[in-house]
């Protein structure tokens, strides 16, 4: 004998005859069935107990119920007496619980893998967080930046070693919509290739041998501003396709998941080798190169700016005289002339390095520099004058990534008019190496 009182018809649709007719497992979900007649069996073994189901409604409904049963012994027969609580509200609540906690779980990898690279970043800054100089190389970077920077457009920064391509970096994201968000950067070349993966993209722990919790990357952390990659030339062939899937969708993967993580992320890549070059020796992939190359920017070696020496000589001057607690005033016109007269292969980090030696070996209030870096370039003299005119020009746009004409350009630096250079090239038969 089964009974129900009025409100269980009410809920579940039924009229009394077709309660009857119905088994009670039969009103339970079907994923909760199995789960509900054993607790029938043992609530009979105990004599009480209790379980959340779903049950089904006449018309399709699921209402999630909590009850409560206890045997009991009536006239020699055994029955089942129970009473079951709507617990829609509760349940909601819970799944509302669980969400928040997840998002707080996420909330905090996320704050901790903020916490771990800032405390990286504010360990290495550099004081090199301003771009020196008058010269109009520098002043075609403002100009160049000033352009991009409002826009999400990728952005490809070439130049030497120790131009100073993060700074432009830097600017463009300050300049930008995004500046009060995360600026990021990965230095490509300074992580095992098999790591880089896991530091851009993150992993999910156990994804490998060694993965011990799981990882936030990069990507992930720099979602609504910036990320940096120095050095794009050196990311791994299999790690490229995952950057190109990231600049056509906006979307990846951490290792060993498979759930899609969407980013908002604008990328701006920096490089000091010439990736046409990187492509055809197959270590850097063709589609890539173009999405990434959407606004280039060429940083001009210090050699080819020299009228900017004299400013970075005083702001490294000031800086470091402050920092290790020396009080050196001024710099002798011989050495800023010294200076002035040698390349600076490695630029304006090699400037600076300088600069800091020499205030620690000054022992008055004037820069002495006790000994001049020394160029090492030198010239075959037994080579004929169109050898050497033709060496000379390729060297030159080598330096400024084969850029004729513009502030910064081949031309300005050798003082020619942009046709007549090209015209001269066109004598010697210089051509870059992809045919442009």
């Amino acid at each position: 004998m089964v009974a129900w009182n009025k409100r269980g018809e009410e809920i579940l649709g039924y009229s009394t005859e077709e309660l009857h007719a119905v088994k009670n497992p039969e009103f339970a979900q079907e994923s909760d069935r199995e789960k509900l007649r054993a607790a029938f069996i043992e609530t009979l073994v105990k004599g009480s107990g209790s379980l959340e189901f779903t049950i089904e409604t006449k018309s399709g409904k699921k209402i999630p119920v909590l009850t409560r049963a206890r045997a009991c012994e009536i006239e020699g027969e055994v029955y089942l007496i129970g009473l079951s609580i709507d617990i829609s509200d509760l349940v909601s609540a819970r799944e509302k619980i669980n969400e928040q906690m997840k998002e707080i779980s996420r909330l905090n990898d996320l704050l901790k893998a903020e916490n771990i690279y800032l405390k990286d970043q504010f360990e290495s800054t550099s004081i090199r967080n301003e771009i020196i100089g008058e010269s109009n190389s520098i002043k075609y970077i403002h100009f160049k930046i000033k352009q991009v920077a409002p826009t999400n457009a990728t952005v490809l920064i070439e130049g030497e070693t120790g131009t100073g391509k993060e700074l432009v970096a830097r600017a463009i994201h300050k300049e930008s919509k995004r500046s009060n968000k995360p600026f990021i950067k990965v230095n490509c070349a300074s992580i095992p290739e098999n790591l880089i993966e896991s530091e851009l993209f993150g992993h999910e722990k156990g994804a490998f041998t060694g993965a011990f919790e799981k990882r936030i990357g990069r990507f992930e952390l720099a979602n609504g501003g910036t990320i940096f990659l120095d050095e794009i030339c050196e990311l791994p062939l299999n790690v490229q396709p995952k950057l190109l899937h990231i600049l056509q969708q906006g979307e990846f993967e951490r290792i060993g998941s498979s759930k899609t993580i969407k980013t908002d992320v604008r990328i701006i890549a920096a490089t000091n080798k010439i990736l046409t070059d990187e492509i055809k020796r197959g270590k850097f992939r063709n589609d890539l190169f173009y999405r990434l190359n959407v606004f280039p920017i060429s940083v001009t070696p210090l050699r080819n700016r020299k009228e900017d020496i004299p400013l970075l000589m005083e702001y490294y001057l000031k800086y470091y005289s402050e920092k290790l607690n020396k009080p050196i005033k001024t710099i002798p016109k011989k050495i800023i002339k010294r200076m002035m007269e040698y390349s600076w292969p490695g630029n304006v980090r090699e400037l600076e390095n300088v600069i800091e030696r020499a205030i620690i070996t000054s022992e008055t209030i004037s820069l002495n520099i006790e000994s001049f870096p020394t160029d090492e370039r030198s010239i075959d003299d037994n080579l004929p004058l169109e050898e050497l005119e033709r060496s000379h020009i390729i060297k030159t746009l080598e330096k400024t990534y084969w850029k004729i004409s513009g502030p910064g350009g081949a031309a300005e630096i050798l003082k020619m008019n942009p046709e007549t250079l090209r015209s001269k090239m066109r004598k010697l038969g210089i051509k870059r190496n992809n045919g442009k």
